[in-house]
């Protein structure tokens, strides 16, 4: 295979990423080469190593353990939860509620006395009794006794906490050789002499820094010079070796940072390579997530060219089995050693990382996975490509990595000299089977052995607790007697083949209701390729844009349009509308009056248009709107989202307010432009659609779309320009509705001209900004949380109403926390939207880069600026920024860009921190990190924001899945993207009074009283595994029943609370300056006469605070209960526990 560039071995390598992989099984079934009597004979022979391992005396420790704790029990889940975050936390308080959580709702006693392990019984009584003083559920003379104690001393849970700490600690040295290279190679001479050799791996987080990158070099290189004193055999076979992980040398191991990848990473891995070399030893480079697969391959090609380690045969690489392009990998490293003249060692592997995959492509919205659906595929690619191997001795050194019976013995039939090849075991496991196997057969075993301190181990004992703890694990299996011997070492060709694969792919999570929206996989060189073939003649093309109108169109001012990213750069030109031109759109609009079922299928088709225009759309809102390439995805997609969601949810019965006024901003000037407008659409109304002044030219080609789509023009009309447009839209008393996204005191504006001009109880949806916090307390994987925390701030330059503005870090943490952060800042790129390596584009305009300069300016005066990167000096750049603040007190307005303000707090004060979010009177989204569930429950319940996001970033919100909207200042509800969005796009019932007030002397408003939110109503939304998305509904303030009349009031008040809502009967007639000043419900409900309303209605506009609607019909949901959706990213403790224990109970037929 000819491969002339780099460019074109990544093509290779990811053309196969998406293969149909029927296909590919088929290809690899036949390239096995095993018949029947083959697989029966290796069945037999595996099934008999099963038996002297049941026989024998000690199975194995993780053997043991994973019988008992498998991830079927929610023991199993709880230990691997524990595990996980233990050791990393530094102050008592933390750590005994940790142990709380995970241990006391436990059944520990089920599983006593239960294993052959007496460590694991010692273990199991250990934490049983722990869990029966911990649990507050039990009979009150525990409950009391514990109680007494705690008041005398904290003796229990300081004996607790160094029980269960030396528990973690005990678990952890079963599975790490040692806290250090020397103490682990002093272990090591003990199966040394039994004939074993090893691969140390020092254990560690991927780096998120740069002196992590240092570090971790640093560390490695060191390693390898303490193997070398133990590599004294000339077949470099014999000597041990070391791993490295390549995410540890580069802070931005990514495909789209490969020039700064092979910039900074190659050398350093060129220097550990020259080493190995001088010491006569191997060096393996470990696999990771496959959008790295092709770049690591680029990599390793690179070293393999290297002149100075000609002669050198002890580089390693990893084939990961589970992927359908692992036989291609392997032909492709064949090709590399024989261009090169080498001769390499390939380590093949079942796979690491299945379950992130899985959830990736998910998210991703891709057709297909990375990775084999079924755990038989990867068992028979295993065998396949082990053939393959055995079949390249003279270019490779093949390493099989395998706890497995059934795949040990399918090796050994294959009949292949054992000086050929070796096999390969981790450290704790799979002792039993490779004892027998090495007595039997003569075979050489390697042990992968970790190496490092009890925190860093972490996150590898939980993946191997993911991987094996399955009930169809072998390691799981292998000491249940329940499980014959022969299902144990099953053959996995019979279990082909399968119908396809049983996991939902990304293109059908939302199916039957709508399919998802076209996934890109920007890591994918095709698919990046095609990308910039389409978009790159588009780089320079300018674009005009006017009013679209059902009517003739007067001549405006002409303006251009320029790139935020560069002045020079003229986008287009736009013609402003006019008023005469806003006049004329209402005279011309005309509800959308056809069936709901033709009108589902116009929006359908305007987001196969919008799909099928792709290119134009990236460029536009790279030039335009200064996005990054993965922001114009996300944002294409999710204005696709909301076309076919609406069509979805649109109601026969479904009367329209008339002519919608759509205001959207230019943050989002697609997604939110076209969210608007396609709910107003499906509920029938006309549409005047005014883009963002900034914005105007994606939102002229959208609308373009819509009309080539089949909307009509007098449903739908665009009017490009600035404010004084949509004053004169909201001022027109003809308009039916107004849907808004912007600011808080735009917001307030319309509110008011709507009272003045509009009709009583015209809606206004509006969904304006927030003062958005997170809460990362010392249990938080640190790594993970501030990877959520850059993102959630300055990605799209931190220009989202829903990006992190405060940062509260627990202060036992905090100083390192910090330096991570700010180091993670500092590998971030800033540079064109266009570059797929830019992280941080501009800001939208001067005006903005501006007023976010002087608060920057105001910070540094005072001393609290803590971290900042260097600004580009063209265009209108913000740098990434960090400030220090005692509390989000402290900030009096929402900073709209990449400034992201920090605050500590104590622990055990986090209720103090979330009284404070509250008051600010904000309410739009909100981040919390933590490994402790009851934490997780007490935050959520109490936090008054419209979108809780755990253990994940807090922006992104997918249309159907995770409902997006605020409460108090940041919006009125519903929310975009919900099942009851399009209520408010439809003609209010109608409802009468039916008495009326027998005086007329204003009546005192009735107070309010402390009340905390109740839940309503809470359902399970669809989405990718790996997550849970939750939307429910909360009575908060009640909504004052106003009638006119006594009977009115009831009936009213009837209405309110038959949705679950909270209601305030008025004794009276009610003031006007009152309802102004007054407590602040959640609406006003008046059926009585218009011209009172029109008073009424005109009053609660001059309030200051959160917009409080007059209601002049019957009450819907939105208008009596808020919306809180909650995402809890539930693989954050290491991995998908559900995910694989669902597979676990489903495999294929």
């Amino acid at each position: 295979m000819a491969r002339d560039t780099e460019q074109s071995l990544r093509l290779h390598i990811d053309a196969a990423t998406y293969t149909d992989q029927n296909t590919v099984l088929a290809e690899l079934v036949s390239f096995a080469r095993l018949d029947q009597s083959d697989r029966e004979a290796i069945t037999a022979r595996a099934a008999a190593w099963v038996r002297q391992i049941r026989a024998a005396a000690d199975p194995g420790l993780m053997e043991s353990f994973l019988a008992e704790y498998g991830l079927s029990t929610d023991e199993g889940i709880a230990l691997m939860c524990l595990a996980e975050a233990l050791l990393r936390v530094p102050d008592a308080d933390t750590i005994d509620a940790l142990i709380e959580d995970k241990i006391a709702p436990s059944d520990w006693g089920t599983h006593l006395g239960k294993s052959t392990s007496s460590l694991v019984n010692a273990s199991t009584w250990a934490l049983m009794l722990t869990g029966r003083v911990l649990d507050t559920r039990r009979p009150s003379p525990v409950r009391q006794l514990r109680g007494a104690i705690k008041r005398l001393v904290s003796a229990v849970d300081s004996l607790i906490r160094t029980a269960v700490g030396r528990a973690m600690k005990e678990m952890g040295r079963q599975f790490v050789l040692g806290e250090n290279i020397t103490s682990a190679m002093k272990r090591a001479a003990g199966m040394e002499k039994k004939g074993y050799t090893y691969s140390y791996d020092m254990l560690g987080e991927a780096a998120r820094t740069e002196a992590d990158a240092k570090r971790y070099h640093l560390s490695y290189s060191r390693a390898i010079s303490a193997i070398a004193t133990a590599c004294n055999q000339g077949d470099i076979r014999k000597n041990p070796g070391i791993s490295v992980k390549l995410s540890a040398l580069h802070p931005r191991y990514e495909v789209a940072q490969e020039e700064a990848v092979i910039n900074d990473l190659l050398p350093r891995l060129r220097s550990l390579a020259l080493l190995a070399k001088s010491a006569g030893m191997g060096l393996n480079i470990d696999a990771e997530e496959a959008d790295r697969l092709s770049l690591s391959l680029e990599l390793i090609d690179r070293v393999l060219s290297e002149p100075a380690l000609k002669g050198w045969d002890g580089l390693g690489v990893v084939v990961q089995a589970y992927g359908p392009r692992a036989g291609r990998v392997i032909d492709t490293l064949y090709d590399m050693a024989q261009t090169h003249d080498r001769r390499i060692m390939v380590r093949l592997v079942k796979g690491a990382y299945w379950d992130t995959e899985i959830k990736k492509a998910q998210v991703e919205g891709l057709d297909g996975f990375p990775v084999y659906s079924q755990k038989a595929a990867t068992d028979v690619s295993y065998i396949a490509n082990a053939r393959r191997l055995l079949g390249m001795t003279d270019r490779i050194y093949p390493q099989f990595a395998t706890h497995n019976a059934h795949t040990v013995a399918a090796v050994l039939h294959m009949g292949a000299d054992p000086e050929t090849f070796e096999f390969q075991r981790l450290h704790g496991m799979g002792e039993a089977l490779h004892n027998i196997v090495m007595a039997d057969a003569g075979t050489n075993c390697r042990i992968y052995a970790p190496v490092g301190a009890h925190r860093d181990l972490l996150a590898y004992l939980v993946r191997r607790l993911l991987e094996n703890g399955a009930n169809s694990s072998f390691v799981n299996q292998i000491v249940d007697e329940d499980v014959s011997p022969e299902q144990v070492a099953s053959d996995p060709f019979d279990a082909l083949p399968f119908p396809g694969p049983k996991i939902i792919r990304g293109t059908e999570l939302f199916q039957p209701e709508r399919p998802n929206s076209k996934g890109y996989d920007l890591a994918h060189a095709p698919t990046l390729a095609a990308i910039d073939a389409a978009r790159n003649p588009l780089r320079a093309k300018t674009w005009d844009a006017a009013p679209l109108l059902a009517t003739d169109v007067t001549d405006g001012a002409a303006q251009d349009v320029s790139n935020p990213a560069d002045p020079s750069d003229t986008v287009g030109t736009v013609q402003t509308a006019t008023p005469a031109d806003v006049t004329a759109a209402f005279d011309a609009a005309k509800p959308w009056d056809i069936s709901t079922s033709e009108r589902a299928a116009i929006l359908n088709k305007a987001a196969d248009a919008l799909e099928a225009n792709d290119a134009p759309i990236f460029a536009l809102l790279a030039r335009e709107a200064g996005k990054t390439l993965p922001d114009c995805v996300a944002e294409l997609r999710e204005a696709v989202d909301f076309l076919r969601y609406y069509a979805a949810q649109a109601k026969d019965d479904t009367k329209p307010a008339g002519t919608y006024v759509c205001i959207s901003p230019w943050n989002f000037p697609l997604a939110i432009f076209t969210g608007q407008i396609a709910a107003a659409l499906a509920a029938g109304n006309a549409v005047l659609a005014k883009p963002a002044e900034q914005t105007p030219l994606i939102a002229h080609l959208a609308v373009t779309l819509m009309h080539e789509a089949g909307v009509p023009a007098h449903a739908l009309q665009l009017l490009p320009g600035g404010g004084d447009i949509g004053a004169a839209l909201t001022s027109d008393a003809r308009v039916g509705g107004v849907a808004f996204t912007g600011s808080t005191a735009t917001a307030l504006k319309i509110r008011a001209s709507l009272a003045e001009h509009a009709a009583p109880g015209t809606p206004l949806i509006a969904e304006t900004g927030g003062l958005n916090a997170m809460i990362v307390d010392s249990t938080a994987l640190p790594e993970q949380a501030v990877a959520a925390i850059i993102e959630s701030a300055f990605q799209s330059a931190g220009q989202r109403c829903s990006a992190l503005r405060c940062l509260y870090i627990q202060e036992d943490i905090a100083p390192a926390f910090t330096a991570m952060l700010t180091g993670a800042m500092d590998a971030l790129v800033m540079g064109a939207p266009w570059d797929i390596s830019t992280d941080v584009g501009p800001v939208i305009d001067e005006t903005a880069r501006q007023g976010i300069a002087d608060h920057i300016a105001t910070a540094r005066a005072e001393g609290r600026l803590l971290h900042a990167l260097p600004t580009p000096q063209t265009g209108t750049y913000i740098a990434p920024t960090l400030i220090s603040v005692n509390g989000i007190e402290d900030m009096t307005r929402e900073i709209f860009g990449p400034v992201l303000h920090i605050a500590t707090f104590k622990s055990g004060h986090m209720h103090r921190i979330i009284q404070d979010i509250n008051a600010t009177g904000y309410g739009l989204t909100f981040g919390l990190h933590t490994r402790i569930d009851d934490r997780v429950q007490f935050v959520s319940d109490r936090i008054l924001a419209g979108n809780v996001y755990v253990n994940r970033n807090q922006i992104g919100a997918i249309v159907g899945s995770q409902p997006f909207g605020g409460t108090g200042l940041s919006g009125t509800g519903p929310k975009a993207g919900g099942p009851d969005y399009l209520r408010r796009f439809a003609a209010p019932v109608a409802a009468q009074a039916v008495d009326d007030w027998d005086h007329d002397a204003p009546q005192p408003l009735p107070a309010l009283r402390a009340q905390s939110s109740d839940k309503v109503s809470e359902h399970t939304m669809p989405g990718p595994t790996g997550e849970t998305n939750r939307l429910s509904t909360w009575a908060g303030a009640p909504v004052l029943c106003a009638g006119p009349g006594p009977e009115t009031v009831q009936a009213q008040i009837k209405a309110v609370e038959a949705l679950g809502g909270r209601a305030l009967a008025a004794t009276g007639p009610v003031g006007p300056h009152s309802l102004t000043v007054g407590p602040a419900y959640c609406g006003v409900l008046w059926w009585g006469d218009a011209e009172t309303a029109a008073v009424l209605n005109r009053a609660l506009s001059k309030r200051d605070g959160a917009i409080m609607p007059l209601i002049s019909g019957q009450p819907d949901v939105g208008h009596v209960l808020w919306e809180r959706h909650l995402c809890v990213d539930t693989t954050a403790a290491g991995g998908n526990a559900a995910l694989l224990g669902e597979v676990a109970k489903n495999p294929a037929p």
